[in-house]
């Protein structure tokens, strides 16, 4: 493939990835292992429910909503009130039962996103009434005024598009973490999202997963308050080197329910499948666990589409996710706007947000 298709097919598997690793998760998010293991066979969860249908959560209708808001900046325009307005959007769907008759832009459209399954609090509330009371985001390193004690892991799971636009690592990190400060005012909330971004977007240009991540940690390690982000990424190396990745190795990484463990979470899984090949197998391990189980699956999914493709997804999987289509073509707008240079022609599907800027 030439360097442009092996990036789209990258942005697609890791949108796509998501996608798939929320579905596998959601099942399952609120059982301990044992109970999974009760429910499913010693094993646990070996793929998608026969008894039930195959869905997303909030983890890929605010990552959806990510992308839209970046697509939907006008040039030149400061990115954190955009991106409020499209999480605004996002809200929208967790109130109403399906789209309105005029909706605004084209991802409002969809039937899909008005499903409510267990958005998280934090997300909630610190969305509530921000159209009039969004103020600059804190310096990194500082505590920032919405939700100043909480560093849940709503950060990290829909930070995933800042690392497919190419704007580098930096960039990518400083959007992310900066964006994230929009409903998680604790430092290591939005710096774990940074530094979620920056790793997407080294391995989706093509560096390998052990050196983005090491390049990463030294990234984060630079900012002021990201010593628990640098720490749970090292135990997640450690873990992995440690022996035969297991649903037990991933809970000595940790559960997932803060930020910081949902992306070491992800980066235990992605090393079993860097090592061994067997992506099936790490999304497989990215869910069966006593935590938040799609959340760690969606950004474990995320993390595996940027670094292997979307070929590498288990295809039956892949295929039957909800949203498929409606996340494949979102990943396709990504590219054509920040890396084709073809943002007239989207121009139907996202509107610029004049109202902020």
């Amino acid at each position: 493939m030439t360097d442009l298709a092996q990036f789209a097919d990258r942005v697609r598997g890791s949108l796509l990835g998501g996608a798939v690793g929320d579905a596998l998760g959601w099942p399952v998010e609120f059982l301990r292992l044992d109970q999974i293991r009760d429910r499913f066979g010693p094993h646990g969860l070996a793929g998608f429910p026969v008894d039930r249908p195959v869905e997303v959560t909030d983890d890929t209708q605010m990552t959806l909503f990510t992308a839209e808001g970046l697509l939907r900046c006008p040039p030149g325009a400061h990115l954190a009130p955009v991106m409020c307005e499209a999480y605004q959007r996002w809200m929208l769907t967790q109130r109403l039962s399906k789209p309105e008759a005029a909706p605004d832009g084209w991802l409002l459209a969809q039937p899909f996103l008005y499903a409510s399954r267990a958005p998280g609090n934090a997300c909630m509330s610190g969305l509530a009434d921000q159209r009039s009371s969004f103020k600059t985001p804190v310096e990194f390193g500082r505590v920032g005024p919405v939700n100043s004690n909480s560093k849940g892991c709503g950060t990290v799971m829909r930070s995933a598009p800042f690392g497919l636009a190419r704007f580098g690592p930096d960039h990518s990190f400083e959007l992310a973490a900066t964006c994230a400060q929009l409903t998680h005012g604790h430092p290591t909330g939005y710096l774990a999202a940074g530094a979620f971004a920056a790793l997407v977007d080294r391995v989706a240009t093509g560096t390998e997963l052990r050196r983005a991540l090491q390049e990463t940690i030294a990234q984060v390690e630079a900012k002021p308050g990201g010593a628990e982000t640098v720490t749970a990424l090292r135990r997640a190396v450690a873990v992995a080197d440690g022996g035969p990745a297991t649903p037990e190795g991933v809970e000595q990484v940790g559960l997932g329910w803060i930020a910081e463990e949902c992306l070491a979470i992800a980066v235990y899984c992605a090393l079993h499948a860097a090592g061994t090949g067997d992506v099936r197998q790490a999304l497989l391990l990215s869910v069966n666990h006593s935590g938040d189980s799609d959340s760690t699956g969606a950004v474990c999914g995320n993390l595996l589409g940027a670094a292997f493709g979307l070929a590498a997804l288990p295809p039956e999987w892949a295929a039957t996710v909800e949203g498929r289509d409606t996340v494949l073509q979102v990943a396709d707008d990504l590219v054509a706007n920040f890396v084709q240079g073809e943002r007239g022609r989207l121009g139907d599907r996202y509107p610029q947000d004049v109202r902020t800027g």
